[in-house]
């Protein structure tokens, strides 16, 4: 399926056997030539079909135009600076300055836990949830198989929240916005 017929179903949120249903009755509508007896019936229900289609067609990039340049961040300036403040003093010596986590981050170390990934926007941090990574800051990483500790007690919500804004920072606008369309289902 091309990329317009793909974002058009994904837009509208319809399943795969959806979709190959509805492509294969339009299919049928509009190769009516065995059909000969039907075609001067069918004329305006095609023209009127066709006319719904680009009305859905058109709303939908509406929609997926808005939900891609959805990058205004949540947090402000000053937040980012302090959340980039406890970073330094909680995150940085694992998951390095930047966030850049460690080379081998997929791969256990001698003592059978996974080093820092990237929190940068280059690994799957993005994947997950606000509610997710507050989790993870929360109750670590050892039940993910990780080895950070939990910070459950040691940073407060508002402090969890602005150290997700210093890694965030470093996400890139369209990585944002992937993450914000996560973050709101």
């Amino acid at each position: 399926m091309g990329p317009l017929k793909a974002n058009f179903f994904s837009c509208l949120g319809w399943g795969d056997a959806f979709k190959s249903v509805a492509l294969a009755v339009l299919f049928l509508l509009f190769n009516l030539d065995d059909l000969a007896m039907l075609k001067p019936i069918m004329v305006p229900f095609q023209l009127a079909l066709l006319g719904a289609v680009m009305g859905l067609l058109s709303a939908c990039t509406d929609l997926e135009k808005s939900v891609s340049n959805d990058s205004t961040r949540w947090y402000t300036a000053a937040q980012l600076a302090q959340g980039q403040v406890i970073f330094a003093d909680h995150c940085a010596a694992c998951h390095g300055p930047l966030g850049e986590g460690v080379a081998d981050w997929k791969t256990v170390d001698e003592n059978g836990f996974y080093p820092a990934p990237p929190i940068n926007g280059t690994a799957h941090a993005w994947h997950h949830s606000l509610k997710v990574l507050l989790r993870t800051i929360n109750m670590g990483g050892e039940p993910l198989g990780g080895s950070m500790p939990a910070f459950q007690g040691r940073l407060t919500a508002q402090e969890q929240r602005l150290v997700i804004a210093a890694f965030q920072h470093y996400w890139t606008d369209n990585i944002y916005a992937q993450w914000r369309v996560i973050d709101r289902r």
